[in-house]
């Protein structure tokens, strides 16, 4: 082989190598996160929602090395704020923080009018809490336990009254749920926050209320409202001496509690999901993010995606029901 031929064949294997350069450089030396990251929260802010994302938005920025900030976009039953995470690039920077009204109630109760599919559109990350709400009625009624609930409800039919904080949400069907079970109708009062609930149940203009164990306390402690039951599976250790409503005969299948979980657009990278999951695994192994999760009436659940995906098509299917049996639309 002459030199010149040599010296050709070493400077294409030189051009071929630096053409390879560019393609593996960005996969080893620029890895994700690498710029700062948003939070959609679909409610106002200063709500459980609002403040719990926050907390965790805090520790997500410590394991990810990037800054994590929380955006407010309330409205339409947390559905406008959902619309804008499906709509945003599916690269793991803009993620939502929803509730199980967004991901597994809103499409029984508001059906054609959906602008997204919780199924199609966003990419489960974690579970977050669990939050469990707590049954309250006005002190003065002889209701003591839900055996008395359920009797009184009997002997009063369709004239119990219970406030929740909107139509179709957690609340609403854990009131309707109660009343299948006990085979006795309940007036659904709905209103616009938990403090007008425990304010009128407090008062007596409406019989009870169902409401996150943080928001009740204060109205609990002071003996202006009496806890009954908490709609968890379970007794909580949030409130180990209230028991759990399917400690009731009668109404021992009951379970309906409200959820918060981290998303992503369906079609983020899965490695990109993957490592918010094992982010989101860490910061709620924190003690300090445990305590105050806990003190806002969460309980912390992480799971991995495959195992939220499971759980959401479960409780989809489980307030599908709920919301036929009950005829609940966005109507009435």
């Amino acid at each position: 082989m002459t030199t010149a031929s040599t010296t050709r064949r070493a400077a294409a294997l030189a051009a071929v190598f630096l053409a390879l350069i560019p393609t593996v450089a960005p996969a080893q030396g620029d890895p994700y996160p690498t710029r700062p990251l948003t939070i959609i929260v679909p409610f106002s802010p200063g709500g459980g929602v609002d403040v719990m994302t926050r907390l965790l938005a805090e520790k997500l920025r410590v394991s990810l090395g990037q800054a994590v900030t929380v955006e407010n976009k309330p409205g339409g039953s947390g559905m406008i704020g959902t619309v804008a995470l499906v709509r945003a690039p599916a690269d793991g920077y803009t993620l939502l923080m929803a509730t199980a009204g967004e991901a597994a109630i809103n499409p029984h109760v508001y059906k054609a009018r959906m602008q997204y599919s919780p199924e199609k559109d966003l990419a489960p990350i974690s579970l977050v809490v669990n939050v469990p709400n707590v049954v309250v009625v006005n002190p003065a009624l002889p209701i003591k336990s839900m055996a008395d609930l359920v009797s009184y409800a009997k002997a009063h039919p369709g004239k119990v009254s219970y406030g929740t904080s909107g139509i179709g949400n957690p609340q609403h069907l854990a009131g309707e749920l109660l009343g299948q079970l006990a085979g006795t109708p309940l007036t659904h009062i709905p209103y616009r926050g938990a403090a007008n609930q425990l304010t009128d149940t407090a008062g007596g203009s409406l019989d009870m209320t169902f409401v996150s164990l943080a928001g009740a306390k204060p109205f609990i402690k002071d003996n202006r409202v009496r806890a009954i039951a908490l709609t968890s599976p379970a007794r909580s250790p949030l409130a180990p001496d209230v028991p759990a409503v399917s400690e009731t005969k009668g109404l021992e299948g009951y379970a309906l509690e409200n959820w918060f979980g981290l998303f992503a657009p369906a079609a983020t990278p899965p490695a990109v999901v993957q490592k918010l999951n094992a982010a989101v695994t860490q910061a709620l192994k924190d003690p300090d993010l445990v305590k105050r999760l806990q003190d806002l009436g969460g309980e912390p659940a992480p799971m991995s995606p495959a195992q939220f995906k499971g759980f959401i098509q479960a409780e989809s299917t489980r307030f599908a029901k709920v919301v036929e049996a009950a005829r609940i639309t966005a109507e009435n």
